[in-house]
């Protein structure tokens, strides 16, 4: 839609809150839509999402609400940001309500739980393969947004028009929004990356220095390009905002919580009791049966992912995934 129409942002965590927050930043309206009446009622009111995202105020022009209907019936595109595994869940509840010119954003990192399929996949076969879908995703801490510190993302989308359109209403104010056709490669980048976070956390966790932490970021890359080219995405985008700057990010800044996880995995912890630590989700651990699964049925070989995921599962301990890693044959870098 290009008639003035507020976006409508689905999911009230930290990220939603702040991309709601940067939409309506330089005085574009905007709704951000959450499922619990009174935490609605009251952020609204208070002008802050204090469970999620403390000490970053919402715009005048922000409304969180609780009313679906009202979102989809006064909104021009929505903007789907509620965790990956309810993706269907949310699109379902949209069918009946959305008209056929509103697009559909996406900025849920992850893939479908039990089937590993792309965000881009889901929304298309439940809301329809011509509507217009974007996936949004980079480097993103949803406090730095939130408080406006410089940032930046990729938007792709099956339609060039409603890319340069989403980008357009995010842009400005330091945050800077580059548009791309690939969603396969910007989705694959978003999920994958929380997988090598938590690898290269339970490596930190083990002490294991800089040297080992950077040449893990450098071939969980060339992992995730491989097995994003082999779904069918450009190489190239492995290469932007949406592979090497949210991996980058993520596997090296404690504001991660993959990261953390791992840490703590290094540090000898259990699974469980890793998790029970922190608060929130840790996208990795729901993401890497999917990453693997892909994995498999195309062969591509994803050993730090492997790595990761076996130790998420209690296989093998930290101490043990890294010894059968530095056990592996001498082979080419490109292979």
């Amino acid at each position: 839609m290009s008639d003035g129409r507020p976006i409508g942002v689905l999911g009230a965590g930290a990220f939603g809150t702040a991309l709601a927050i940067q939409l309506s930043r330089r005085g574009a309206p905007a709704f951000l839509w959450g499922r619990d009446a009174t935490v609605m009622a009251t952020m609204e009111e208070s002008r802050e999402n204090t469970r999620y995202l403390k000490g970053c105020a919402l715009p005048a022009q922000l409304t969180a609400t609780s009313d679906l209907a009202r979102v989809v019936a006064e909104s021009g595109d929505i903007l789907i940001s509620t965790p990956s595994p309810t993706l269907r869940e949310t699109c379902e509840r949209l069918l009946p309500l959305l008209r056929p010119e509103q697009g559909i954003a996406c900025a849920s990192k992850g893939l479908e739980p039990g089937s590993g399929r792309l965000a881009h996949e889901v929304i298309a076969e439940l809301l329809g393969e011509s509507r217009s879908i974007a996936v949004i995703s980079g480097p993103t801490f949803a406090k730095e947004l939130g408080i406006g510190l410089p940032t930046a993302v990729t938007v792709a989308a099956n339609d060039p028009a409603f890319a340069e359109r989403m980008a357009a209403r995010l842009h400005g104010d330091g945050f800077r929004a580059y548009t791309s056709e690939d969603l396969i490669g910007v989705e694959i980048g978003g999920a994958a990356k929380n997988v090598l976070a938590i690898a290269v956390g339970i490596a930190d966790g083990l002490g294991l220095g800089a040297n080992t932490r950077a040449a893990m970021i450098t071939r969980g890359l060339n992992e995730i390009t491989r097995l994003a080219t082999a779904l069918g995405a450009q190489p190239e985008t492995l290469m932007g905002m949406a592979g090497l700057g949210d991996l980058v990010l993520t596997c090296t800044d404690n504001q991660s919580r993959n990261r953390r996880y791992g840490i703590q995995l290094g540090e000898g912890k259990t699974p469980e009791q890793a998790k029970a630590s922190l608060e929130g989700v840790v996208e990795g651990v729901r993401a890497a049966p999917e990453v693997l699964r892909l994995a498999h049925r195309l062969g591509v070989d994803m050993p730090l992912h492997e790595m990761a995921g076996a130790v998420i599962a209690g296989q093998v301990t930290a101490v043990e995934a890294v010894k059968r890693l530095a056990e592996r044959p001498l082979r080419a870098e490109a292979g």
